[in-house]
């Protein structure tokens, strides 16, 4: 507890910004930089880190949406970029489905506009973010967020108002990075993530260091059941954790009830 009679100012919240302990009202400009970067070689470089399987990965989770191809069914991917989870959604729903694409970063924003373009019908763009989102409560049935909730700087904020915006019954999925569970396969990735990454980054977009910052923000992230709790203390139930390709990533499932 604090001293009122204490005259020194009181420190000011911190966070973390890959291995980096920073101001917490620092970390999101800081983040900002990073997207800004990377935006336009981004889908290059998660194919050349993940050797692909990001597009499995993300089949998984539109999978779990399951979108209604009959009745009207409205659609939230949060820190959406290049539009990956939107553009899969859509095609798995009816010519009902709306998909609003959220992103706090206007160049990742801006790709993904791009290339849906041919496909702008049924879509919606917003620039926003994921603490504050810009939308009515009790809209969506559905709200993913993929890669996308651990570059956030309070994080409880994010799950508080994915439970806002989702309609009573709607569906909760994000899929992030999470620790290898795997003897051997562990060191290997860690050995992979800190020395090869980075030098793809360089080869392939011209600058490393943003991917170093992705890499260590993994390590950085709340394990699985940590972050299965925070789910559920933002009002969510029926909370699920599905680890894929030696829980390289996890699926968290959740419902508004």
């Amino acid at each position: 507890m604090t001293d009122p009679t204490d005259p020194r100012p009181a420190a000011a919240p911190t966070t973390h910004f890959g291995f980096t302990d920073v101001a917490l009202d620092r970390k999101q400009g800081l983040v900002d930089d990073v997207f800004h970067k990377v935006a336009e070689r981004y889908d290059v470089m998660n194919d050349a880190m993940s050797g692909g399987l990001h597009r499995v990965w993300k089949d998984v989770l539109v999978s779990m949406v399951k979108p209604s191809r009959e009745a009207p069914f409205r659609h939230l991917d949060v820190a959406g970029g290049t539009g990956d989870v939107a553009k899969r959604v859509a095609k798995a729903g009816g010519p009902l489905t709306e998909v609003t694409v959220l992103d706090i970063n206007h160049d990742m924003l801006r790709v993904g506009r791009d290339r849906l373009a041919e496909k702008a019908q049924g879509f919606r763009y917003v620039a926003g973010n994921a603490e504050s989102l810009p939308l009515p409560s009790n809209r969506f049935d559905c709200y993913t967020i993929a890669f996308g909730i651990r570059n956030v700087p309070r994080i409880p904020l994010a799950l508080a108002e994915a439970h806002r915006v989702l309609k009573r019954g709607g569906h909760f999925l994000c899929l992030e990075f999470s620790a290898v569970d795997v003897p051997v396969l562990d060191h290997a990735y860690d050995l992979f993530s800190f020395k090869v990454i980075p030098r793809m980054g360089r080869m392939i977009a011209g600058d490393g260091e943003p991917y170093r910052y992705l890499v260590e923000s993994i390590r950085r992230f709340p394990g699985v059941e940590t972050f299965s709790d925070m789910i559920a203390d933002a009002g969510f139930r029926r909370v699920k954790a599905t680890r894929l390709t030696g829980g390289v990533v996890t699926i968290h499932s959740a419902w508004k009830l």
